[in-house]
């Protein structure tokens, strides 16, 4: 180790904060190359959202999306059992409407078939009341459902714009998705009686 520290003593600073930028420019730009690649190529998905509007001061407005996938009912007198944080797979499925639900979680990467997706996410609950028929969370069922995250759960959009879309009726929002054979997702649009109002550009 103190061979490689007299090693790096001996380079110059400029050199040194050079490579250090250069390092940094190339992580920023994976990133953005793996996001745009998700955007491009992933298939599309409906999602349908409940939206609360927190404010970020240092970086304009956003809205926290809760979507009726992130509770997944789980079977009944299942033995499997998750954590807090364990990486999960969910079946998405859609309906007549072409909105997806999810049918099935799993620790591992299931085969689907037909119009089935599955979309990589981590369990945040592993225990809470899931959702009825009409999308609301229902206690009464004598069922369980986890609680999961997909990395979909905050949009940012224009300054101002954030209060417009949380007052707005759930029923007329929705999310576009694109979710890549892997599992990764990223949000695509946003869609207020099915007509786009915000469109996530590639880059």
């Amino acid at each position: 180790m103190s061979t490689v520290d007299s090693l790096i003593g001996r380079v110059p600073l400029l050199p040194r904060y050079i490579l250090a930028a250069l390092l940094l420019c190339g992580l920023i730009l994976a990133m953005v190359y793996q996001r745009a690649e998700i955007l491009r190529n992933g298939q599309e998905v409906r999602l349908e959202i409940v939206p609360v509007d927190p404010r970020d001061l240092f970086r304009g407005d956003y809205v926290v999306l809760d979507y009726r996938i992130s509770a997944v009912d789980l079977p009944k007198n299942t033995t499997t059992t998750f954590t807090r944080g364990q990486k999960v797979f969910v079946t998405l499925r859609p309906n007549e409407n072409g909105k997806v639900r999810a049918v099935a979680i799993s620790s591992e990467r299931p085969a689907v078939s037909g119009t089935d997706i599955v979309i990589a996410g981590k369990v945040t609950a592993p225990s809470v009341c899931p959702f009825n028929e009409n999308g609301i969370r229902d206690c009464k069922t004598g069922s369980d459902a986890a609680l999961v995250k997909y990395g979909l759960e905050s949009y940012f959009v224009p300054q101002g714009e954030g209060k417009k879309i949380e007052t707005t009726e759930k029923a007329r929002l929705e999310v576009v998705a694109a979710v890549t054979p892997s599992g990764q997702a990223a949000i695509k649009r946003l869609l207020i009686d099915g007509k786009p109002v915000y469109d996530e550009p590639p880059y």
